[in-house]
């Protein structure tokens, strides 16, 4: 079967991210317009005006609240693994210390914890089970900050490595930003709950969850680059040519063939560490070099001299401003 080029991880995030999207809308629609129209449901208390979500998710739109959440979950979930497994296969750029490693764990163990939060949280309504909504609640915004805080600070250290990466800074960026307002808006939010402040607390709860929804579109920025190293590409559909991928016997980073030079047919393109390079025997400035596998670097032969389409030499400066 043809591999199609522009399919790939990155499409988990954006499902996440619109799944989210489109449940929230479809409560807040079915609450504002008729012929519901702001009604004042049970879980709300007597001077409430403004429903909570969960007060909205625990009506008739209960099983859509409830697929809504765990398939937003679930599919973010995959969006964190793949990261993972992108940068152990060296499809994205890899973790250079066991700190980082470490680092993405924690990522995905917290945000695990969130989909438990937000799974149960949806199951056991407010409605019927305040005390454990409540909790799952606080189980679902605590998981997925800190898994947000563990992966800010992953990257802040690839960011150290990768440079030239700009990715990586503009995610971190986003991600950052989304800490601080989360957290911010979260004691907020907290506070007006508790002081029975829920019009304000109401709407605070909108505003977090569509801010979240932006954090899920994050991801896409991460997986992106994974478009660039897919294996078993045509190179000679022009479609697919100069886009990135690698041939047979050698990488293609924007058309140029690296390896063997000949970059024609299948392979697979990774990004390779520092400790690799040393140990193949190549030279490493950045540490961000695309090659053909191990046996390019690990396993022998130099990095430099090689050829492109046009048997012109390659150079590494060349390489690596393909790479983004």
């Amino acid at each position: 079967m043809r591999h199609l080029p522009y399919l790939s991880y990155y499409l988990y995030p954006i499902l996440a991210g619109l799944i989210w999207l489109a449940t929230l809308l479809a409560l807040l629609i079915h609450w504002l317009v008729p012929p519901v129209s702001r009604a004042h449901y049970p879980s709300m208390a007597a001077s409430q005006q403004i429903a909570y979500i969960s007060d909205v998710g625990a009506s008739t739109l209960k099983p859509l609240f409830i697929t809504g959440c765990v398939l937003t979950t679930v599919f973010l979930d995959i969006s964190f693994a793949a990261d993972y497994y992108l940068r152990h296969k060296g499809r994205l750029v890899p973790n250079q210390t066991r700190t980082e490693t470490v680092l993405a764990f924690l990522t995905i163990g917290f945000a695990i914890i969130g989909t438990v939060g937000l799974i149960l949280l949806s199951v056991f309504d407010t409605a019927r089970y305040p005390k454990l909504h409540n909790i799952f609640l606080l189980l679902f915004i605590g998981g997925y900050v800190l898994s947000a805080i563990f992966i800010c600070w992953e990257y802040q250290r690839l960011g150290q490595h990768y440079k030239h990466h700009h990715q990586l800074s503009t995610s971190f960026w986003i991600k950052l930003t989304f800490v601080i307002l989360e957290i911010l808006l979260a004691i907020a939010f907290v506070s007006c709950t508790f002081t029975q402040h829920y019009n304000a607390g109401a709407v605070l709860e909108w505003v977090i969850a569509f801010i979240f929804s932006a954090y899920v579109f994050s991801f896409v920025v991460d997986l992106w680059p994974a478009i660039k190293t897919q294996p078993n590409l045509n190179l000679h559909n022009p479609r697919e040519k100069g886009m990135g991928f690698e041939g047979n016997g050698g990488q293609v980073v924007n058309g140029n063939g690296y390896g063997n030079g000949d970059g024609n047919g299948t392979g697979d393109m990774r990004y390779v560490g520092a400790s690799e390079m040393e140990e193949g025997g190549g030279e490493s400035s950045g540490s961000h070099l695309p090659i053909q596998g191990y046996g390019n670097a690990v396993g022998g032969g130099p990095v430099m001299g090689l050829t492109d389409h046009s048997s012109r030499p390659v150079t590494r400066e060349r390489g690596l401003a393909g790479n983004f």
